[in-house]
């Protein structure tokens, strides 16, 4: 299948077809991950199965640190 390549910020996007994530079982709230295999000039879209608790704690504690000037920049 053949995506275009779409802009979003500065950021780039491909959408995924409905078909291909039922196939893989994958609904917008699920994550993915993404790899880049440069010598094969391709990536690689994985689902995420389960949660990483050692980056949980780092974004709680992250959060908490810095919640009066996230919650600043989310009213901007």
């Amino acid at each position: 299948m053949i995506q275009k390549l779409l802009t979003i910020g500065s950021s780039k996007a491909v959408t995924v077809p409905k078909k291909a994530l039922e196939e893989l079982g994958l609904t917008s709230a699920k994550s993915v991950s993404v790899t880049v295999d440069a010598v094969n000039k391709r990536f690689i879209i994985e689902p995420v199965q389960g949660v990483d608790e050692e980056f949980v704690a780092w974004a709680e504690k992250f959060i908490e640190m810095y919640r009066p000037a996230l919650e600043a920049l989310s009213k901007k």
